[in-house]
């Protein structure tokens, strides 16, 4: 099957290595030729993290003009920016330049999609395909089907992903931050208002995170644990500290302040840290060589398998 992957960005050049090392040709759409000059490139660097033959990059041509990058495909993924205004006039513009047989999917992170699917004729061919950061490294994906998506359309889609070799995950109700991102986010919630409260400076926290539960989280999830320890010891905890977690009506005013004030993160210098460009780039090394790692792992047990 043809596949077109319309943004060339963070997420888009990732996902056309996936489905090119995968055996599909990959066309890959991106109105700034800037970011569609740097695709072969990036994904030249995914395939030698991954010790991969580079070949399969063959398989990905770049285009400056939709129609062309969608003519022929029988699955459209848009990785562009996290604007809904922005995604429902793609997603227009590709329900004019496709039949009604292809698939259209958006890798959005947060966005529900019957809101991106808003412009879309038949939104029965519309779901989300949200793929993680990086997408050549993480496995997961979250297959989210809007009250109006055809399930045949959810079969074709998990079908399509588990022969890439991705973990597809289907997500049933068409929720804002679907499941991940609901965890993810809680999580960053209750942090920010221990940070706020005094409780712990946020280094302490995130090694409470990393060097505590968070060492288990790869391999054992949250249920799993649950009925791991016993639910009743679940519910004796809950008991104690559920009416105590944060229940700020909205994002935290401390978040709020940080961002008002140019504290955005290490690209800035500060956030809930502060960082000096070295520090900033050990961390990001650290973390892909650590997803990287993990990555080759898994494609070398499934050699051996």
């Amino acid at each position: 099957m043809n596949i077109a992957v319309v943004g060339a960005g963070l997420m888009g050049h990732g996902i056309a290595q996936v489905f090119a090392e995968a055996g599909h040709p990959v066309a890959v759409y991106d109105p700034d030729p800037a970011a569609l000059a740097r695709v072969p490139e990036r994904v030249a660097e995914i395939f030698r993290s991954l010790d991969a033959d580079p070949a399969p990059a063959s398989r990905i041509a770049l285009h400056d003009r939709l129609e062309t990058a969608v003519a022929g495909a029988g699955f459209v993924i848009e990785a562009g920016p996290e604007r809904v205004a922005i995604k429902q006039e793609i997603f227009a513009a590709l329900d004019a330049l496709t039949g009604g047989d292809v698939i259209l999917a958006s890798n959005t992170s947060a966005i529900p999609i019957r809101d991106i699917a808003a412009k879309v004729a038949d939104r029965r061919r519309v779901l989300g395909v949200h793929f993680w950061n990086p997408p050549h490294y993480v496995p997961l994906v979250e297959v989210v089907q809007s009250d109006l998506t055809d399930l045949r359309v959810v079969d074709r889609t998990m079908a399509l992903l588990a022969a890439a070799g991705m973990s597809p995950v289907h997500v049933r109700r068409d929720i804002p931050g679907f499941i991940g991102n609901r965890l993810q986010h809680a999580l960053k919630r209750e942090a920010i208002a221990l940070i706020a409260a005094g409780v712990c400076d946020a280094a302490t926290l995130d090694r409470v995170v990393t060097e505590g539960f968070g060492s288990r989280l790869g391999v054992l999830g949250p249920l799993e644990q649950s009925d791991m320890v016993g639910l009743n010891l679940t519910l004796d905890a809950h008991r104690v500290l559920i009416a105590d977690l944060d229940r700020t009506p909205g994002p935290h005013p401390l978040l709020e302040a940080k961002v008002a004030a140019g504290e955005t993160g290490m690209a800035a210098g500060c956030g809930f840290r502060a960082w000096t460009p070295e520090e900033a780039k050990a961390v990001r090394t650290r973390f892909l060589d650590h997803l990287a790692r993990e990555a080759r792992n898994r494609r070398a047990a499934r050699a051996i398998g």
